[in-house]
């Protein structure tokens, strides 16, 4: 008898035990997100912190679904192997939509519109990007990785009319095109414009290099992620969340 009440007791011992950890698993909830953070306004730090558009966006996306959110630095080319090995939940870096990557992961609804640009210095004798597709055979930097690297090795460096320099950093493919390393550099509009804020003798060539969407990159396996992600994103659009957090960032111009 005594065996069986002990028995009896081990077992709603055990049962509350993992009732228990089931309920400090789920408070202790956590959405991993993947990032690069050296693509302002996007990514970047303020101390210690990773913040910016997407930060924000990640973090009301995590708030909605009951998660906690951690935000991992790491590099911009990591993400997508990252996230297929199941090392991160998402992957949100000002990154675009492509054939290729859709090969990898799946990608959520659009949350921003990202413009590539090309940066030169003043005294250029590259004025348009059409001059990128002349007989000079420039050298472009380009953040390993970006859409930037795919389309200028794509556009220009397969087809033999340049040479595609390739950067861990965007801010150190900037700084290449200081010191003549690299005859102009193809990057995001938004961390464009902050680089030549911060040198006088850089500029931004009027005619954008290409327009895309930016998504959030999520593992083929997990599509109830993906799915409770696109949920929040429309219910973030339709209350002007999102618009705000955009806003916030980038001014109107």
């Amino acid at each position: 008898m005594k065996k069986t009440i002990s028995l009896i007791l081990a077992l709603a011992l055990c049962v509350f035990v993992f009732a228990a950890c089931g309920e400090d698993k789920k408070e202790t909830n956590t959405l991993t997100m993947a990032t690069n953070a050296e693509f302002p306004p996007y990514e970047f730090y303020e101390g210690e912190k990773v913040v910016g558009i997407d930060a924000e966006i990640a973090g009301v996306i995590a708030e909605k679904l009951g998660m906690e959110l951690e935000i991992v630095d790491t590099a911009f080319d990591s993400i997508i192997p990252a996230i297929v090995a199941g090392k991160y939940d998402m992957g949100m870096a000002g990154m675009t939509v492509t054939d290729e990557r859709l090969e990898e992961v799946n990608f959520s609804d659009s949350y921003a519109t990202g413009v590539q640009v090309v940066i030169v210095n003043k005294d250029s004798e590259i004025k348009t990007v059409d001059d990128l597709f002349g007989d000079k055979n420039y050298t472009i930097g380009v953040q390993t990785g970006t859409t930037g690297d795919l389309y200028s090795t794509w556009d220009i460096e397969d087809e033999g009319l340049g040479k595609v320099s390739r950067f861990n950093k965007g801010a150190d493919a900037v700084e290449a095109l200081k010191i003549g390393k690299v005859d102009c550099v193809i990057i995001d509009n938004e961390p464009a414009k902050a680089f030549v804020a911060e040198s006088e003798n850089l500029v931004i060539l009027d005619t954008a290099y290409a327009e895309e969407q930016y998504a959030i990159a999520v593992s083929k396996e997990n599509t109830e992620l993906l799915d409770s992600i696109n949920k929040a994103l429309k219910e973030l659009t339709e209350d002007g969340t999102l618009q705000k957090i955009v806003d916030k960032y980038i001014s109107a111009e």
